[in-house]
């Protein structure tokens, strides 16, 4: 399964396209006809103001001078890329949506699989969109903390990497994270309860892990891309995510690979023990 960008590629994104949107106003716009990519069209005739994340959501803020305003919620899917051209080319076979911009700029989404999705909402009105709408803290906000992921992880009995990729006790870890989060902690991905000491550790390793992520400019395996084009280099720094059969940077042991609810999962045995 091919991984899903996470909060350090989105984030890595929405850095790009920030100083590049901000400001601009969106002339005309063309989707496929899917309904995933069709709101796309919603946002003719509005003025960017901002570009933000929510998890590995893209939010474009949008103004047309009415209130309520509105954004342009994207996510990528496990395929999708952004990107800024001079000029658009329709019968890409893969393209899903594009944005001309005032001055000429075509801001286009090319989306493989399909899997990714747009919306045009009111301002911060998620509930038409179940993951968004229930996402839980930011990692790297204050307001993420040991004590709190306790609590969340705490109100289940699933296994703990099945509940970090579930959006609801932490925004934006997926797959990637998730595993080299868990390995820096030194807890087994299978493990249904965390002490709150632990939780503690878990919480500082998914900051260290993302943080990992976005100053290498994100993790490319086989899809992602900046909107300029560049790969991420993080691919290089992972401790285990996707080096099962390698020894373990800590002890030498093998790292092993498994499934955990439908996800492959990377984990040592010797320091992740159960």
């Amino acid at each position: 399964m091919r991984p899903v960008p996470e909060l350090p590629e989105v984030e890595t994104i929405r850095a790009q396209l920030e100083p590049r949107l901000a400001g601009r106003s969106i002339t005309e716009a063309g989707s496929h006809p899917s309904a995933k990519f069709a709101p796309a069209m919603d946002a003719i005739g509005h003025d960017i103001s901002s570009v933000s994340r929510r998890g590995k959501y893209l939010i474009v803020a949008l103004d047309d001078g009415r209130d309520p305003r509105c954004e342009l919620v994207i996510h990528l899917g496990m395929t999708g890329r952004l990107s800024i051209a001079a000029d658009v080319d329709a019968r890409h076979p893969h393209l899903r949506a594009w944005w001309r911009l005032d001055g000429g700029d075509v801001l286009t989404f090319h989306d493989i699989r399909r899997f990714g999705r747009i919306h045009v909402v009111d301002a911060g009105r998620y509930e038409t969109i179940a993951t968004l709408h229930r996402l839980g803290p930011e990692p790297l906000n204050d307001g993420f903390t040991g004590d709190g992921l306790w609590r969340a992880l705490s109100a289940s009995r699933r296994c703990v990497k099945t509940q970090l990729l579930s959006q609801r006790p932490v925004a934006g870890v997926g797959n990637i994270y998730a595993d080299e989060a868990l390995w820096l902690a030194q807890i087994n991905p299978a493990v249904r309860y965390v002490s709150k000491p632990r939780a503690a550790r878990l919480a500082e390793a998914i900051r260290t892990a993302l943080t990992s992520g976005l100053r290498h400019g994100g993790t490319t395996l086989r899809d992602y891309a900046a909107v300029d084009g560049s790969s991420g280099r993080n691919q290089h720094h992972l401790h285990c995510y996707g080096r099962a059969g390698e020894p373990c940077e800590r002890c030498g042991t093998e790292l092993r690979r498994r499934i955990i609810d439908a996800r492959g999962t990377t984990w040592c045995p010797t320091c992740q023990r159960r």
